[in-house]
């Protein structure tokens, strides 16, 4: 099997390459775009029901854990029947979870709600599974520059879903704003129906199942990959505690509301940028000297940002260059995996390097809100969070820019009779 080969499933005829495109980035859009304004509503949600930020915290935690624990296997599920079923569902799951967290009275069901739910929902529509689908559909030579793509339109979709939430939330109420950005989850349903589709496999269901765990384990035996696993741990910790956190950390350090909305989505504009930028350079050089680059730039943007005084003017800087740093990881970090294993097992096994970025998601969420409970500031994780991203630009640098010579072995042995 060769590495840059693309599979190309049987598709309708109206199914041309610009619609799988922008089915694939609106899916992208309405997933990321929603779930960015869940920050927002930290505050208010909170001294709604008397709760600390700790409770709200700790159920966006588990929305970004359970997200990632589950993303391999719906994968996995998605890379056996099929895309377009896989996004439907989540979509469903999606709209419903946070549909509850506006009317849910207790801990618990906003645990289950904007927890549980959501978090299976994201699984379901996330763009993992948008990347794969782009991985196999485009042909190798447009790859780099297709999955730049994915994360730009997430970010276009901060962008437009952040003011518009905090403009619902301002005019209508907090539980009325949630009710109203759900509608917009069923757009997915629709637009899943370009994308949908597997990988074409010429072996019998019995041997496609053994090849999964197959393809699992031998490249869980890579040290490039573990290497690519730890650092998008990294990732996923910036990311959640910034996009939870940021609102309220603002909010303490008397900067108004709507600026913290617009910051938000000034990160989601940038990032457009930022995210494409990163897939045409990834087509062209060292797609693991790009992450330490990003790693790196991301915790001196940090340093000077709590070192300076804040006002909306520095919100709105560090915002600005946060956003060309934020998502940009996904298209060197997405393509290395479909450089070191092909695309046959796309959505398995950066799903694997997914549920990292979402532990570490978990533990920027929950930290972020248990330790400002504890000492009554976000100042620890902030200088967690840099000494995390000089870990992981460390931690790229070895990263080798090849073909697993033993997977593409072990998947030749699976393929013989």
């Amino acid at each position: 099997m060769n590495p840059s080969q693309t599979v190309k499933p049987d598709t309708p005829s109206w199914r041309t390459p610009l619609m799988i495109l922008l089915a694939g980035c609106v899916i992208s859009l309405v997933g990321f775009g929603l779930r960015s304004t869940f920050g927002l509503f930290t505050d208010p949600l909170s001294e709604a029901h008397g709760w600390g930020r700790d409770i709200f915290s700790f159920a966006i935690a588990i929305q970004n854990l359970l997200w990632g624990a589950t993303q391999p296997f719906v994968g996995a599920i998605a890379d056996r029947y099929g895309t377009g079923k896989v996004l439907a569902l989540g979509a469903v799951l999606y709209a419903i979870g946070v549909a509850l967290m506006a009317v849910v009275e207790t801990e618990a069901g906003l645990y289950v709600s904007g927890g549980i739910l959501v978090g299976l929902g994201l699984s379901g529509t996330s763009f993992t599974l948008v990347i794969a689908a782009f991985a196999r559909m485009m042909p190798a030579e447009k790859r780099s520059w297709a999955l730049g793509l994915v994360p730009a339109a997430g970010s276009f979709g901060q962008f437009v879903f952040a003011p518009v939430g905090q403009s619902f939330i301002a005019a209508y109420g907090w539980q009325t704003a949630l009710l109203l950005l759900t509608s917009s989850v069923m757009l997915v349903p629709i637009m899943a129906l370009a994308v949908a589709g597997k990988p074409q496999n010429s072996h019998s269901e019995a041997e496609t199942d053994l090849a999964v765990w197959e393809a699992v384990k031998t490249a869980a035996r890579h040290r490039s990959y573990q290497l690519l696993i730890a650092g998008f741990f990294v990732c996923g910790f910036h990311i959640a505690f910034i996009t939870t956190h940021l609102p309220a950390y603002l909010s303490d350090h008397g900067v108004d509301g709507e600026v913290a909305g617009w910051a938000i989505a000034l990160i989601g504009l940038f990032n457009i940028i930022g995210s494409y930028t990163a897939g045409v350079l990834g087509g062209r050089h060292s797609k693991r000297m790009i992450l330490s680059a990003i790693y790196a730039s991301r915790a001196v943007a940090i340093v000077l940002f709590i070192a300076l005084p804040t006002s909306s003017t520095s919100v709105l800087i560090f915002s600005a260059v946060m956003g060309l740093l934020w998502l940009s990881t996904v298209p060197p970090t997405s393509g290395l995996v479909a450089l070191m294993f092909g695309t046959r097992h796309m959505a398995t096994l950066f799903g694997i390097v997914f549920f990292s970025h979402q532990v570490g998601a978990f533990l920027g969420v929950w930290l972020g809100g248990d330790l400002y409970e504890l000492y009554g500031n976000y100042d620890m994780v902030w200088w967690l969070s840099i000494a995390l991203g000089f870990f992981a630009a460390l931690v790229h640098w070895p990263i080798r820019e090849e073909a697993s010579a033993d997977f593409f072995r072990s998947q030749e042995h699976m393929a013989k009779p």
